[in-house]
């Protein structure tokens, strides 16, 4: 329960992304794919135990929010069981990290290597931090910000990386697509949660903003999301045959529109699944446009 098994594939959309665009430019290892998948998994899941532990103890989550009962919240587990979870996933999700690195870099790329041990130690600390300590940036409306360079450039752009040993200006596009669907579903949430993250002190942007203008940025999010595929698609010169990943999108725009209609936040805890999901059918669409199409 703590795990939010139901989140997992939004973590892997940004792999998939990155690992089509490396298809794309003729480089493929199936290893690679596999502890990328079980490492953002990893990731994942030692975030989703922070954050419901950080929000447990803050009193964030109370009686008074909307979605899902939280493991903490509702008893089913000890702040010490939770932060032994914390700790073990975290260890074997450094582990999977390296594990991947030496497949991908081996010991000759050993500059990137540490680099890439360094951004995975990175990774763990963010995932942690969100909710967790004295001062968590979830709390200060950075976790918007987080989300986006992990979740998206991070998440693509690395993978990318991992197969290739390069990158192209060009990939940048879709990552930042994947980043802003992404944070568009932390958004849902804390549009979601407005009511008891204001009572509990956790300013999250939407916070700050209020609820109208954080549906003008939710717009704003799957907008921009669009029209930086769309622009990949048009300097790749992708042709119409080979662009029916864009069908992902009409999922995405039926969703944003019960978004900008919905007037109480309680409306908005189905359309987190909605945006997930679609999010990772773009990035498995995606995945086979290259594969057969492209």
């Amino acid at each position: 329960m703590a795990a939010r098994l139901r989140t997992l594939p939004l973590s892997l959309s940004g792999i998939l992304m990155g690992t089509a665009l490396a298809i794309s430019d003729g480089a493929f290892n199936g290893q690679i794919l596999i502890l990328a998948l079980l490492t953002t998994v990893g990731f994942q899941i030692t975030s989703n135990f922070a954050n419901d532990y950080g929000d447990g103890v803050k009193g964030t989550d109370n009686e008074d929010r909307i979605g899902p009962s939280r493991a903490l919240q509702s008893g089913l587990i000890s702040k010490q069981s939770l932060k032994m979870g914390i700790l073990v996933s975290s260890a074997i999700s450094l582990v999977l990290a390296l594990l991947l690195l030496y497949v991908a870099f081996g010991v000759a790329y050993i500059s990137y290597f540490l680099i890439f041990t360094f951004l995975g130690i990175l990774s763990i600390w963010a995932a942690i931090k969100y909710t967790m300590g004295t001062k968590p940036y979830g709390y200060q409306g950075l976790g918007d910000l987080a989300v986006f360079m992990f979740f998206g450039l991070l998440g693509v752009l690395g993978s990318l990386f991992l197969y290739t040993k390069t990158w192209d200006w060009i990939a940048v596009l879709p990552a930042i697509t994947i980043g802003l669907l992404c944070v568009g579903v932390l958004n849902l949430n804390n549009l979601r949660d407005i009511v008891s993250d204001k009572k509990s002190g956790k300013n999250t942007l939407v916070v700050q903003m209020g609820f109208e203008n954080g549906k003008r940025y939710h717009l704003f999010l799957i907008v921009i999301s669009f029209l930086s595929m769309f622009f990949y698609s048009w300097l790749e010169k992708i042709p119409i045959a080979g662009g029916w990943f864009f069908l992902a999108f009409a999922p995405i725009f039926l969703h944003l529109i019960k978004v900008m209609r919905t007037t109480e936040p309680i409306e908005l805890d189905g359309e987190l699944k909605k945006l997930a999901l679609s999010t990772f059918l773009l990035s498995i669409l995606f995945l086979i446009a290259v594969n057969y199409f492209l």
